[in-house]
């Protein structure tokens, strides 16, 4: 027997470790026609098949491209080839986002793909972003200065508030190794036009940021960069566990929202103090603080002077005597 090329041998081998929890049940990929997506679904429709798990190939068609729905449908028949279900799903994407159309098609793509999952009773979603993405979501978050959990990029698996699971198999393969996949599966790739325009802060990151790094300071930046991504995850596992424990014991509900004690968050180093403010308000009102608006509220509990309420995504925070109230609005 002809032995194995070794991409299609790695890329299998990723999608084997992220399946094997999932024996006997459902699950749906994300396919959008190019290499990474095309990999990851014929790995995952090969691998599946020992694990007795249906494979649904979920093809979103975000309609902003002349042609689009003829990618779609493309995508869609390589799937079904390989004996998998397949189904093109239609969105409408909103250009009034305040994020903007990049934001606004992951809002839509994610959605789609969510309820695909529902109606066929799917245990997870599989994505198909690569080590290289990764490296490029960690210099992103660096250059925005958003601290440490955006450096931690992206996580392979995250279970949402809706109980669904989202896996990201291929986060330790490259780019180069899904396209050479491909090429051994004599699979047809669809190169994203929109992948080349430098209009977008990403491109620019992979076209040019990238390679001038790997030019500058020698090869494997972005391999060193997954691996620091991968070190922030863990250690923000073990504090975020710390400040579970912590919470426990200086939070109480309040009317229309929570409270939390001012001697306590005042006690705790800088760094646990302003997690605790950002989970309390991620948990109790769904929305994220900047660090300018983390300072603030860490403020009425280390250095306040009488100053009032302070208004935050969704909610207000003011200090009633001991204790610091996050209503909301």
């Amino acid at each position: 027997m002809p032995s194995l090329d070794p991409a299609i041998a790695e890329v299998r081998r990723a999608v084997r470790a992220s399946l094997a929890p999932h024996a006997g049940a459902a699950v749906i990929v994300a396919l959008s026609g190019g290499a990474d997506s095309l990999a990851l679904t014929a790995a995952t429709i090969f691998e599946a098949r020992r694990l007795g798990i249906a494979v649904t190939a979920a093809v979103v068609d975000h309609g902003l491209q002349v042609g689009s729905d003829a990618v779609a449908q493309r995508a869609a028949a390589q799937a079904r080839e390989q004996g998998a279900d397949a189904r093109v799903l239609t969105v409408r994407v909103d250009p009034q986002h305040p994020d903007g159309p990049e934001a606004a098609a992951r809002d839509a793509r994610y959605a789609a793909l969510r309820q695909c999952a529902q109606e066929v009773g799917a245990d997870a979603v599989l994505l198909g972003h690569t080590l290289d993405d990764q490296a490029e979501t960690v210099l992103l978050g660096l250059a925005r200065g958003s601290g440490a959990a955006s450096l931690q990029g992206m996580p392979p698996l995250l279970k949402d508030a809706d109980g669904m699971l989202w896996l990201r198999p291929l986060l330790g393969v490259r780019r180069t190794t899904t396209r050479a996949c491909c090429a051994a599966s004599a699979l047809q790739i669809w190169d994203d036009p929109q992948n080349t325009e430098t209009r977008f802060a990403r491109v620019r990151v992979r076209e040019t940021v990238l390679p001038v790094l790997e030019a500058e300071l020698g090869p494997g930046i972005a391999a060193a960069l997954a691996r620091t991504a991968e070190q922030l995850r863990e250690d923000a596992e073990a504090f975020d566990e710390m400040i579970h424990e912590t919470i426990e014991d200086i939070v109480e509900h309040a009317e229309a929202g929570i409270s939390v004690s001012v001697a306590a968050l005042a006690a705790n180093p800088a760094a646990l103090r302003n997690r605790i403010i950002r989970l309390v308000v991620d948990s109790e009102f769904g929305v994220g603080l900047t660090r300018v608006q983390t300072l603030e509220v860490a403020r009425l509990a280390t250095d306040w002077s009488g100053q009032g309420p302070i208004d935050l995504p969704g909610c207000t925070a003011r200090r009633e005597g001991g204790r610091i109230v996050f209503a909301a609005r």
